[in-house]
């Protein structure tokens, strides 16, 4: 049972605000919504198409899903961004997932896309679009069931920085940034175009050091917004899952759940 109550914010998609105790109530009712949404996957045969994010995430994530291994195995699974290092190098969002997540549950490798390594980030960015392209034929910009977002103490999200000349971007999928404020430098991030077409995105924040950016995210409106608040789905919904910590700054509706 995940239910949600709205909090107001103009654009398309109102988010949904929900507040847990913890990390572990949080990471259970998110893998709640996620298994629902799988099903109700929208690609062919009724296949569920799945954008994931890395730090935190991985462990909350993992531990979740490895409970419903089955579950997890006809999705097709892509990074909202990852950063081009070798799958080995601790900064690898998809070395992380393997490493807690896939290889317990064995999920096909072709249905886990990765980046080249090998390749510069330019090309990394250019092979990870077409690889995108070829997963939603017929779709000029691919529409993922679920994405799951981060969002840094300096409003980024994926890998789209305040400022940056990417939030322009409206022709590729897929971009390179090889200036990334955060280290490692060189990364692949899917495009605002790419989140905005999404049917559910959910923004995950915990601790307190993220509650003054969730606050001028969910409550505040700003001539230049940040990267997190210019995700707003066309026909989607976003949710925001958070903890109390990330949320103590809040003073519009939310949704509370107490400890499951």
């Amino acid at each position: 049972h995940v239910p949600y109550s709205l909090c107001t914010m103009p654009g398309p998609a109102r988010p949904l605000v929900s507040v847990f105790p913890s990390g572990p109530e949080l990471g259970s009712s998110l893998a709640a919504l996620l298994l629902m949404a799988a099903g109700r996957g929208s690609g062919p045969g009724g296949r569920f198409s799945l954008g994931l994010s890395g730090g935190s995430l991985v462990p909350l994530l993992s531990r979740e899903l490895l409970r419903t291994p089955e579950a997890c195995r006809t999705w097709l699974v892509a990074y909202c961004d990852e950063r081009r290092v070798p799958e080995t190098h601790p900064e690898s969002t998809h070395g992380q997932y393997q490493a807690q997540l896939f290889s317990k549950i064995a999920i096909p490798e072709k249905q886990v896309l990765t980046i080249n390594d090998s390749l510069t980030v330019e090309e990394a960015a250019a092979d990870y679009s077409k690889k995108l392209k070829e997963e939603f034929p017929g779709q000029d910009i691919p529409v993922f069931d679920f994405l799951i977002l981060g969002v840094g103490p300096d409003g980024h999200t994926a890998s789209l920085f305040p400022d940056h000349p990417l939030l322009q971007e409206t022709e590729k999928i897929v971009a390179a940034i090889s200036d990334s404020p955060k280290p490692p430098p060189e990364r692949i991030t899917m495009t605002l175009p790419v989140l905005n077409a999404a049917r559910t995105v959910v923004f995950v924040a915990v601790g307190e050091g993220k509650a003054s950016i969730v606050k001028r995210i969910l409550e505040t409106e700003e001539e230049n917004p940040l990267p997190a608040a210019l995700v707003q789905p066309r026909h989607g919904k976003v949710h925001w899952f958070l903890d109390e910590a990330a949320a103590k700054e809040l003073t519009g509706p939310v949704e509370k759940h107490s400890v499951l």
